[in-house]
């Protein structure tokens, strides 16, 4: 695993140092007066940049909706230390508001055992980041094990499995949304439309890497989707201000459809954003299907 960015242009490689730095800070504020020992004695153990920008291949073009987020892997010394709510929501609102930051900053918190078991069962997703990632910061003795690769029949076993399960949970969602859409209860059928797009995103990551994030941003999902195959970009148009728009009504409705008053959609904004999650539904059972046939083949089933 490499520890520099110099293949990063200068700025970017300023704001990783920024938003590290943000994350170590308000880490220390959150463990600052602890009494127990596990959160007196709290440590980040490691930072890693994965993704587009640790692999070199990000897209930076904001001025057509398209940007690649930062995405960083934090390690913790403890499972109580993963809680973003506790421990991380108030870096992540610095990072969000920094004006030096110009780019999405994405995190996701485990503990060291929890990436480890993941490396030794092969899932794609961490063996990913124990190839590719970039260390931001590093605390002696915490070292990522060996990965372990899945066997291809065992791959097309667990990919199989999440695909029948999930691909059948968008279907669903899609249904409940329509009837909602039909009654005329619009805030219902946006936040059912929110859970479509969350589970099919959901699909496609568990197909493809065997993770999903603890998280309900239907951003941050997107970013992580679109990483592993540009055909989702497809899916939500970000040409014009009104195509992000419905992307922020729908990936405000999980919260603010069902809680808040001010929250408003009208019936083009959800015919819109229905068809997107369908379209959305249809690629990634498209390329699913043919990373499960490759996996097929590979495991000669």
């Amino acid at each position: 695993m490499r520890n520099d960015v110099d293949h990063l242009p200068p700025a970017q490689q300023e704001e990783l140092t920024r938003a590290t730095r943000i994350l170590m800070d308000e880490f220390a504020v959150a463990t600052s007066r602890a009494t127990q020992p596990w959160k007196k004695n709290g440590k980040v153990r490691k930072i890693v940049l994965f993704g587009s920008y640790a692999r070199g291949d990000w897209v930076d073009e904001p001025e057509n909706g398209y940007q690649s987020d930062y995405d960083l892997l934090i390690i913790v010394s403890h499972a109580n230390l993963t809680d973003i709510a506790e421990y991380w929501y108030v870096a992540e609102d610095k990072i969000l508001r920094d004006a030096e930051i110009a780019r999405p900053v994405n995190i996701i918190v485990h503990t060291l055992e929890e990436v480890n078991r993941g490396l030794k069962r092969g899932e794609y997703f961490w063996v990913d980041i124990a190839r590719d990632g970039i260390v931001l910061y590093d605390l002696p003795g915490s070292e990522l094990t060996t990965p372990m690769p899945l066997t291809a029949s065992d791959a097309y076993e667990m990919a199989s499995g999440y695909f029948a399960d999930w691909s059948a949970k968008v279907n669903d969602a899609l249904e409940i949304a329509d009837f909602c859409i039909e009654k005329r209860k619009f805030n219902d059928a946006a936040f059912t439309l929110h859970q479509a797009a969350e589970r099919a995103y959901t699909c496609f990551l568990l197909v493809r890497s065997h993770y999903v994030p603890r998280s309900h941003n239907l951003k941050f999902f997107r970013s992580l989707a679109e990483d592993r195959d540009p055909r989702l970009v497809e899916a939500w148009p970000r040409a014009t201000k009104l195509d992000r728009r419905r992307f922020e009504l729908a990936k405000r409705a999980y919260v603010e459809a069902r809680y808040s008053a001010a929250y408003d959609i009208g019936s083009d904004d959800l015919q819109a954003i229905r068809s997107a999650v369908t379209l959305l539904r249809d690629t990634v059972e498209t390329v699913s299907r043919e990373w499960l046939d490759g996996l097929r083949q590979k495991a000669d089933l």
